[in-house]
């Protein structure tokens, strides 16, 4: 048995990088978006309650107009912005934020912001490296994303998202 597990292992290492681990770069239209109801077409309040309930969002747009609007990405997240985190680049060209992130634990490791994609190009969870954004993951779709070539890029604020605007830049995709 063991000589067995020892054969498999080095048939394994042999056998060099699949196909799957090789990364894909093309020229790509990247757009943002933020969770505003400008962006996500919601507004606060229903007139089927005279608007009363301004505390509740709904859709005010497209086929599930009228409906409560969640703020979660088509996925079933919760979207959000790329963190670097404490061991990356960007702790070297902002010092400064060292000490922010050793004092908060979240902030120590990196996380992939949320990116929307043509899921009929680009399935759930595909992995991609945007310069000057970071590491995102495919976990949301858009009405206006149509296409191979078209991304768009969640940012937390809707000044960062309109600062970004529209831009053509090299994506790289992991899948």
């Amino acid at each position: 048995m063991k000589k067995f597990f020892i054969c498999f292992l080095l048939a394994g290492l042999m056998a060099g990088p699949t196909g799957c681990s090789q990364k894909i770069v093309k020229k790509m239209e990247v757009t943002a978006y933020c969770g505003c109801g400008q962006c996500c077409c919601w507004e606060r309040g229903s007139w089927k309650y005279l608007k009363l309930n301004f505390w509740n969002k709904y859709i005010n747009k497209g086929k599930y107009a009228g409906r409560p609007y969640s703020g979660l990405t088509a996925s079933g997240t919760k979207p959000r912005e790329p963190v670097p985190g404490l061991f990356s680049v960007d702790s070297i060209k902002n010092p400064w934020m060292i000490p922010f992130r050793i004092i908060f634990p979240w902030l120590w490791f990196s996380k992939d912001g949320s990116v929307a994609a043509d899921t009929k190009y680009y399935q759930f969870g595909t992995r991609l490296y945007i310069p000057g954004y970071g590491y995102g993951v495919i976990e949301d779709r858009g009405s206006a994303i149509k296409g191979p070539t078209r991304l768009d890029l969640y940012y937390n604020s809707h000044s960062e998202a309109r600062q970004w605007g529209r831009q053509h830049v090299e994506v790289t995709f992991y899948p």
